[in-house]
């Protein structure tokens, strides 16, 4: 069950992301002015329901929604049809865990127990072991 999350693969969060980008763009382009919208391209919005009125010049042409639809829904289907991966998981290996850079860290471990030992060293010596000297006396 690797590369999965809350029980489920890469390919539902895909089909998720696809069927989302679709209709969120369908709604982009059902709510578009100017080159886009339905009076310019053919189709009557003020209709009771999606039927397309004959402008001259334009007919069928541009209808953007239903072709948004009819890429993700094709896409889905490519998607469903051809699978990359097997449906029986491959066995899995048992891996072995071989440490390699064992002495390398015991060497570095040495250095900065050395490197804490020497500070500890100077911060005594220089701070808390500090002389005080005495003030000399004035003398008439």
């Amino acid at each position: 069950m690797a590369g999965t999350v809350l029980g489920v693969g890469a390919g539902v969060f895909i089909f998720a992301l696809l069927w989302v980008s679709a209709l969120l763009l369908c709604a982009l382009l059902s709510r578009a002015s100017g080159v886009a919208s339905s009076e310019q391209l053919g189709m009557d919005r003020n209709a009771s329901s999606w039927c397309l009125r004959r402008k001259k010049g334009f007919g069928f042409k541009g209808f953007s929604v239903v072709f948004v639809f009819l890429g993700a829904l094709s896409v889905t289907a490519a998607l469903l049809l051809l699978p990359r991966a097997s449906e029986s998981p491959a066995p899995e290996v048992e891996m072995k865990i071989v440490d390699a850079f064992f002495i390398g860290r015991y060497v570095l471990l040495a250095f900065l127990t050395a490197v804490f030992l020497g500070g500890l060293f100077l911060v005594l010596t220089y701070h808390i072991l500090e002389p005080i000297y005495a003030k000399p006396l004035r003398s008439y």
